[in-house]
């Protein structure tokens, strides 16, 4: 296996051994089922699903309950895929922290980023603002300027930095080192700030 379902517990931080203050994202890994293993000959390719957090049936379609009925267990909340695993998976089988992860190697984490709103291009894009307020700028400090040409191209160009809503996007964190894992509690230390808020559903990559 690749990877892990879990959930973003929060931060905190530990001492290394040259006493170096650590700042590090605190992880709940697993425990994961195998609801789906995928092959060349019935898939055209080879994939392992795994589910995580189990949901009671009434909040689930006749969909789910049909596809987790084969694996023998109640329907998960979240499913992810991982392609190309190595290794004989059975439908059922529980994946844990210390099944994927060792201490000390590097990670990539997927997670959605905090919601906030229609924001300005201050809080959006980190610009300046114009900041003194000189030659009539009385009321200009967080406004974005000039946009555009006038007569050509007389439109505003795609990608432009402008206000809209910010957050809630896929984001995707690469080698977060695995500075300590709890087995006994799911746990997982990583280097590190990881997308999300307390408890938001995250992927766990080598």
């Amino acid at each position: 296996m690749t990877g892990l379902i879990g959930k973003k517990v929060g931060m905190t931080s530990i001492f290394t051994a040259e006493g170096k203050n650590l700042a590090c994202t605190v992880l709940e890994a697993g425990p994961c089922v195998v609801t789906q293993v995928k092959n060349e000959d019935s898939d055209g390719y080879n994939a392992v699903q795994i589910g995580h957090e189990p949901m009671s049936e009434k909040n689930a379609t006749k969909a789910q309950i049909g596809h987790f009925k084969k694996v023998g267990s109640g329907p998960m909340r979240n499913m992810v895929e991982f392609r190309d695993v190595e290794g004989d998976f059975q439908l059922g089988q529980e994946v844990k922290i210390e099944d994927v992860f060792t201490e000390g190697e590097f990670v990539d984490i997927v997670g959605i980023s905090k919601g906030k709103g229609f924001q300005g291009v201050v809080k959006r894009h980190g610009f300046r603002g114009v900041g003194d307020q000189t030659h009539g700028q009385h009321n200009r400090q967080r406004h974005p300027g000039s946009i555009g040409g006038a007569s050509f191209p007389a439109r505003v160009f795609k990608g432009m930095r402008m206000a809209g809503r910010t957050g809630n996007e896929r984001k995707t964190v690469l080698n977060l080192k695995v500075v300590k894992i709890l087995p006994e509690k799911n746990l997982m230390l990583v280097s590190g700030s990881v997308p999300g808020s307390k408890n938001s559903v995250v992927i766990i990559e080598k």
